[in-house]
């Protein structure tokens, strides 16, 4: 499962309006949205890099698995809609779901929506899914060893005078800053995560930055990636590696967001920026779905702090 993004600029208003449970935005909000959208391209490759990675690790289970296994997509706010999948589901006689977000760290905001729009969908169908839901995998060893190897052929490819001071910023999408009242674990799992890459790689100088926030009118958390930037620049560096480690996909957070506003306000302060690669469709994140796969019960719990 992913979150979803429209097909073309004509689709934006429609999205939008999704994304905020039926409430239409105002005419000003959809036109800042599809100008995003039209500075990377009209559209995202979200949903061709979902199709390249279920056919991938369909064909990957096929070999491995031992058993029949079918990988089916489903968006949380554009087609295919979750509903939509799950109806293919139960005609074609699904009885047993291994159910995962394509974003590895748990929030009630985020990855429980996904949980309760499967659930609603399965029972709107009369479907009864034995459903293992994959609440959190952002400690998964697959997972930071793939985002290790990122960070290191990242390194590599700034001048070999400036690697060793460069300074890496680990990124989330940001969400509202009352999730601490709810002692939800998303910035902790996130700081985690950033953690135990550091040390697969044997990083001294890097923190966690936030990204993405909404104009909700209501406090979310930070610092952001922007404010980041420009303290670094305060205290005299130069080079900086971002690691948008709440992300798996190049979408808008990713293709606008870091590449279009965080390297503007880069060139701005006289910084080089540069970010990882994105697991995208490729087989090593193929390899990473397919153990979080194999270890999905284990990691069905509410994560808590």
């Amino acid at each position: 499962m992913a979150y979803g993004s429209p097909d073309s600029l004509d689709e934006v208003g429609a999205y939008y309006t999704h994304i905020r449970g039926g409430r239409q935005p105002s005419a000003e909000a959809v036109a800042g949205l599809q100008e995003r959208y039209r500075r990377v391209g009209g559209r995202t490759p979200l949903l061709d890099i979902t199709r390249q990675l279920q056919h991938s690790l369909e064909q990957l289970l096929a070999r491995t698995g031992g058993r029949a296994t079918r990988v089916y997509i489903g968006m949380k706010h554009w087609h295919p809609y979750i509903a939509d999948t799950v109806r293919s589901m139960h005609a074609d006689g699904v009885t047993h779901v291994t159910a995962i977000a394509l974003a590895p760290h748990y929030s009630r905001i985020s990855i429980e929506g996904y949980r309760q729009a499967l659930q609603q969908a399965a029972a709107d169908q009369g479907a009864e899914f034995a459903i293992t839901f994959v609440a959190s995998w952002h400690r998964h060893q697959a997972f930071i060893d793939l985002l290790a190897d990122r960070v290191g052929a990242a390194l590599g490819r700034f001048p070999p005078f400036a690697r060793q001071t460069v300074t890496t910023v680990f990124t989330a999408h940001s969400l509202p800053e009352k999730i601490r009242q709810w002692n939800d674990p998303y910035e902790s799992e996130v700081a985690e995560s950033g953690a135990a890459v550091a040390r697969r790689v044997g990083l001294t100088d890097w923190r966690v930055a936030w990204q993405s926030a909404g104009a909700t009118g209501e406090p979310w958390i930070g610092p952001d990636i922007l404010d980041t930037l420009t303290q670094l620049a305060a205290d005299g560096v130069r080079h900086v590696l971002q690691v948008p480690i709440g992300f798996v996909c190049e979408h808008l957070e990713i293709l606008y967001d870091i590449d279009v506003e965080a390297q503007q306000r880069a060139a701005e302060l006289g910084i080089v920026l540069r970010r990882t690669e994105m697991p995208n469709a490729s087989e090593a994140f193929v390899r990473t779905l397919a153990a979080v796969v194999a270890d999905a019960p284990q990691l069905t719990a509410i994560p808590s702090v």
